[in-house]
């Protein structure tokens, strides 16, 4: 898990991971955890001197919320507002095209399957040719499509909270002698 170097206003120097913000503002002062909702954990002094513990009770809450939450995920769950079918997230379509050699057109869905750490794949999910597309065979292709996706979206999920897990194990080994003061 990536870390930074944080300078408080009393010059006292941390290394926090990410997740935590720092708060000093007027009369408050102390850590902001923000993975799975925000909370703050304050230095309780004007001085910064309870600085350390605060970010330590921070840091042990971020392990506690890795842990046990899945993995914050940049995929988009809903559609864009630009988009202009009614299609879901990561589905386009209706394709219609005409392959080399053939002498009528098929369609087809578009579908994009997400894989964490990799780049998408690019999946088609058939409906038919154009002698044989009906709105029975357009519904079963998206249903085809839309759990294409889940599937896709529940891997990348899954991976992402492994990773983050992970992640946590080496931040836990990283801030040894920060928690083990709190």
């Amino acid at each position: 898990m990536k870390t930074r170097d944080v300078v408080i206003f009393s010059g006292e120097h941390f290394v926090v991971p990410q997740c935590i913000q720092r708060i000093d503002h007027l009369s408050t002062h102390g850590w902001q955890l923000r993975y799975g909702g925000t909370k703050l954990y304050s230095d309780h002094s004007q001085d910064g001197s309870g600085a350390r513990k605060a970010l330590a009770l921070a840091t042990k809450e971020l392990l506690k919320r890795i842990a046990t939450m899945p993995a914050p995920s940049r995929l988009r769950r809903t559609p864009s507002r630009k988009k202009q079918s009614d299609l879901p997230s990561g589905i386009s379509g209706p394709i219609v095209r005409q392959r080399a050699g053939s002498r009528v057109r098929d369609c087809s869905f578009a579908v994009t399957l997400p894989r964490f750490g990799e780049t998408p794949l690019a999946r088609s999910v058939y409906i038919g040719t154009e002698n044989t597309y009906t709105v029975e065979r357009y519904q079963e292709a998206l249903e085809r499509a839309v759990a294409l996706r889940e599937k896709a979206e529940a891997a990348y999920q899954r991976a992402a909270t492994k990773e983050r897990r992970a992640q946590a194990v080496t931040l836990k080994v990283q801030m040894a002698g920060l928690l083990g003061r709190a």
